[in-house]
């Protein structure tokens, strides 16, 4: 598939992105994608992530074109074209595109699905990863997203998970909420879509993101939430008893979605839905 082929609104740069012709306001700081850029790597966040992406798109639809919505510096979109999928990158953020470009994805379309002119009905499977709670009409969003893909198509989502966890670092983020496992699937269900799974992730992020986000926040005591250097430290994968048994841990979580069981809490919500074929 070309992307010129679904997609009426785009030119091919010189440096092999796509771009579309017109741009839209992105609820999105500046800077995200660069500050990503120096935690993804070393971040067992990330990793885990990652691993529950990859695993759920080789289970649910591992011989589709996977367009990655919102993919950042493209560390998703790497890390399932490794795996073999056919992936496309979409991301408005020009600092990402080019990121993702360098990291070595193959097809980068720095825009919008909106502003690319994308077709009705010409999406294969869709990933959302932490994009939804960028946007304030979620469910307007959520059901353009119904309309770009085919019939069968999926759509894998991560959002945070539980109002109750609101910090700085969301207020900073540019979100406009987080969501419980039943708040995103009634969003997704109010769109048009059936639920395939759906769970939490990082089961045990809630206590610690409580303790050292949530409080200090609503004490007025959190005024380094941006500070990149502290999310660095937040997001090292450490040495020895306590990463072996976080390893553990992210092990246990990845059989669980493998097998299509639930993780009854977490600090992320995820969900894999569908367009029914009616």
């Amino acid at each position: 598939m070309k992307l010129e082929d679904i997609a009426i609104n785009i030119k091919k740069n010189d440096n092999g992105i796509y771009y579309s012709l017109s741009e839209s306001e992105i609820s999105y700081p500046e800077d995200g994608n660069m500050d990503c850029l120096q935690l993804e790597e070393d971040s067992f966040w990330f990793k885990h992530r990652n691993d529950v992406i990859s695993e759920s798109v080789k289970k649910h639809c591992p011989d589709q074109h996977f367009f990655d919505i919102g993919g950042g510096n493209g560390f998703v979109a790497k890390r399932l074209q490794e795996d073999g999928q056919v992936v496309t990158l979409v991301e408005p953020g020009k600092l990402g595109a080019v990121n993702a470009q360098k990291r070595g994805v193959a097809n980068v379309l720095c825009s919008t699905l909106e502003d690319a002119g994308i077709n009705s009905n010409t999406l294969d499977s869709v990933g959302l990863f932490d994009v939804v709670e960028h946007i304030e009409d979620d469910k307007g969003f959520l059901q353009n997203i119904y309309n770009f893909l085919k019939p069968d198509g999926h759509v894998f989502i991560t959002v945070p998970a539980f109002n109750f966890l609101w910090s700085n670092e969301d207020q900073d983020a540019g979100h406009y909420k987080r969501y419980s496992v039943n708040q995103i699937t009634s969003v997704l269900k109010n769109s048009g879509f059936e639920i395939v799974y759906a769970s939490y992730i990082f089961s045990i992020l809630p206590i610690p993101v409580f303790l050292f986000r949530t409080i200090p926040s609503k004490l007025g005591l959190n005024k380094n939430s941006s500070d990149l250097n502290k999310h660095q430290n937040e997001h090292k994968e450490n040495k020895g008893f306590v990463s072996k048994l976080l390893d553990k841990i992210w092990a246990w979580e990845l059989n669980k979605v493998k097998n299509n069981k639930k993780i009854p809490v977490g600090g992320s919500s995820f969900v894999i839905a569908k367009k029914p074929k009616h």
